[in-house]
């Protein structure tokens, strides 16, 4: 992953929402948000879409091709059908968590987001309009990912809804933690360093392209108190049936995550944190 600056997305001005509130027939205030959200990063899907998706094919190319014959991880899994997985929750994660801190830095660094304060909207709407187009996102994202290599590996569904179940909260988890580090940052390099220091090693450090098993003793114990772990473990079992943890402890830690951020989440948006004087 490069560490430069994120550059910013395309914004959706004030006429193009009014426009879809008076063609979309009479949509609601957190749809109409949601509706601009989703919009303002799929004008520009090359960079938001296209291009975490050939990261990951890279990944799945140079990895795969190097570690194939030298990695065991399962029984009767190969290591490439092994790293799919894991690829695809990491490009939803990281996208979902890119949306809407992007989202809420350029709207701060433009000055647009007056506007929006202006509006009845409740913080609930910003948050399931902000979340809510950060699922959309990450979920784009891991599509992607999976329909260009799916056909690189021999990879099949043991379960489907643990895979939805995971990617669900998962892009929702990271989506209303975008929007904490959204509200508290004050620019691209504020954001950028919490990306960078805490949202890229937390996702390299939890199983992405190895199993937690064929760590030292200490790092395991680490790994198991990194929620990123739990989330693309819990994912990769409805591939397998196989995890390094029981899918249902994944669950319950993503579940109490979720609830947790989401919560945090809620009551910076409702008491206006660093978003009214």
């Amino acid at each position: 992953m490069s560490t430069a600056k994120p550059s910013p997305e395309s914004p959706v001005s004030g006429g193009e929402l009014l426009e879809v509130a008076v063609h979309g027939g009479f949509m609601l205030g957190w749809q109409t948000l949601l509706y601009k959200e989703v919009l303002r990063f799929w004008k520009v899907a090359f960079q938001t879409v296209a291009a975490p998706v050939l990261t990951s094919v890279l990944y799945m190319l140079i990895f795969g091709h190097v570690l194939e014959d030298h990695v065991k991880v399962y029984d009767q899994v190969p290591y490439t059908s092994f790293l799919l997985p894991g690829l695809i929750m990491m490009g939803v994660l990281q996208n979902a968590f890119a949306n809407s801190s992007s989202s809420l830095v350029q709207s701060k660094i433009m000055g647009s987001l007056v506007f929006l304060l202006l509006t009845p909207l409740s913080h609930r709407s910003w948050f399931v309009a902000y979340v809510g187009s950060s699922v959309v996102r990450g979920l784009a994202v891991g599509l992607g990912v999976f329909v260009i290599t799916g056909w690189m590996v021999n990879i099949h569904f043991v379960n489907l809804l643990w895979i939805l179940t995971f990617a669900l909260m998962g892009a929702a988890m990271m989506g209303a933690l975008g929007v904490i580090a959204g509200l508290w940052a004050e620019k691209f390099d504020q954001m950028a360093a919490f990306q960078n220091f805490v949202i890229m090693p937390m996702t390299f450090l939890s199983g992405v392209f190895y199993s937690i098993h064929s760590l030292p003793p200490f790092w395991q114990k680490i790994s198991h108190l990194n929620p990123f772990f739990y989330m693309i473990d819990g994912f990769r079992y409805g591939f397998f049936g196989q995890s390094d943890v029981s899918p249902w402890t994944s669950l319950a830690v993503v579940g109490t995550a979720l609830v947790l951020i989401s919560s945090l989440t809620l009551h910076l948006l409702r008491t206006g944190y660093k978003i009214r004087s």
